[in-house]
């Protein structure tokens, strides 16, 4: 598994705190910026790894900026991207079993940074259930089309 990363430099020194959990847990990953906390536009960086998830050079997002708001809009607005914004376990969680989310946003002003390691460790955990959530999911992606 390849995780893309991205933020904006409200979400810089979260997504530092989030590569070295990766790296804690030998997972791969490609950062796709931003590389400071100089002020950025966040869509650049949301864009930028929600598009290595649709193409499949990466498995899994994660973006983050200050509210997690603005960066998880950006993500979704890319073909075949479900990301949802998380602010506990639980929601990372049942976003993987029931969305099959592929991105999963936080906010670095809203997540502490060891709350955000147990999100990231229950995002990249947990198995989608399929079933009648693929339905569902698939009524998701015909709007897309």
């Amino acid at each position: 598994m390849k995780i893309a990363l991205g933020s904006d430099h409200g979400g810089y020194d979260l997504k530092e705190r989030v590569k070295a959990f990766l790296d804690s847990q030998s997972i791969p990953y490609e950062d796709f910026g931003t590389g400071s906390k100089d002020s950025c536009d966040y869509p650049v960086f949301g864009k930028a790894a929600a598009e290595a998830v649709a193409d499949g050079r990466c498995d899994k997002g994660i973006v983050i900026c200050t509210t997690g708001i603005g960066i998880s809009i950006t993500a979704n607005k890319v073909k075949g991207i479900r990301c949802a914004l998380c602010s506990d376990s639980w929601s990372a969680e049942m976003t993987r079993r029931h969305n099959d989310a592929n991105m999963l946003a936080m906010g670095a002003g809203v997540v502490g940074p060891n709350l955000a390691e147990r999100i990231v460790e229950v995002f990249l955990n947990t198995q989608f259930e399929g079933g009648r959530h693929a339905r569902r999911v698939g009524l998701i992606t015909e709007m897309e089309k």
